[in-house]
């Protein structure tokens, strides 16, 4: 094993209950990764002020919309610069986040209709944490982070 990182991982693939049903995403194999190295949980949607469980979210357009139409989109962008702070805080190597969160989907993003339709594009808190130039994997990139994690 080489160095050991400090990840910062989102809290649903942890086991923490924090998605908007209530429930976790929580990821054995992920976990038995990054054994060995420092882990700081993290739930920019918890955050950012909203309540656990709360109304699906998606993002449509440059805003965050729940299937009731209530606009959150500053909760997740309070949500996504507290978790920056903390990363920054505690010098994180590396981010895991949930895949096709509106917070957290690296790549793809939920299309705003609440159809289950997938999109290119990223959740608020994964661009801005490459805007701000941290290394970001989705957890569906294990083989990438298992090698990231082992260097």
């Amino acid at each position: 094993m080489g160095t050991i990182k400090t990840f910062a991982v989102s809290a649903c693939l942890l086991g923490h209950k924090v998605r908007y049903d209530g429930s976790d995403k929580l990821n054995a194999d992920l976990l038995g990764i990054l054994y060995g190295h420092n882990i700081l949980s993290i739930c920019p949607e918890t955050l950012g002020g909203l309540s656990t469980p709360r109304d699906p979210a998606e993002i449509i357009g440059n805003k965050v919309m729940t299937k009731n139409g209530k606009d959150v989109t500053e909760n997740y962008q309070k949500g996504a610069r507290l978790a920056i702070e903390n990363m920054k805080k505690y010098g994180v190597d590396a981010v895991i986040l949930k895949s096709k969160s509106p917070a957290c989907g690296l790549y793809q993003k939920y299309d705003g209709s609440f159809s289950g339709k997938l999109v290119e594009g990223n959740g608020i808190t994964a661009q801005m944490l490459l805007d701000e130039g941290f290394k970001v994997f989705s957890d569906t990139e294990l083989f990438a982070i298992e090698e990231y994690a082992h260097s």
